[in-house]
């Protein structure tokens, strides 16, 4: 079956980072229980980071907090910087189809 999460050869850029033997194997198991390749979980996990899904959003803050990564003030701090541009892109309109949009018409003739 073909993995629709990998990107294409010439769209592609090799992420990388190290760690423990014990861990690297659990998380083999883990995925194998779950019927991932460990790229698939990777780029699942990418997508849900960027697209700031809330579920990961939180696990990260949980994260950040328990091993001391950031403290509860710049979590809060981070989580209202967030809110406010949420704020912004609904006052002016800024989805991202509507961006789209904006730069369909100025890559035209301009006219509305």
């Amino acid at each position: 079956m073909k993995d629709t999460t990998m990107p294409l050869p010439s769209e592609r850029k090799k992420i990388m980072f190290y760690e423990s033997p014990d861990k690297q194997t659990r998380f083999r198991i883990r995925c194998q229980h779950d019927g991932l390749s460990q790229s698939q979980f990777f780029r699942l996990m990418l997508r849900g980071y960027i697209e700031e899904d809330p579920l990961v959003s939180q696990f990260l803050n949980n994260c950040k907090e328990k091993f001391s990564i950031q403290g509860k003030n710049k979590i809060s701090k981070i989580e209202k910087l967030k809110k406010a541009a949420e704020q912004n892109k609904n006052k002016f309109s800024l989805k991202e189809e509507e961006i789209e949009s904006i730069y369909d018409l100025l890559e035209g003739d301009g006219e509305i």
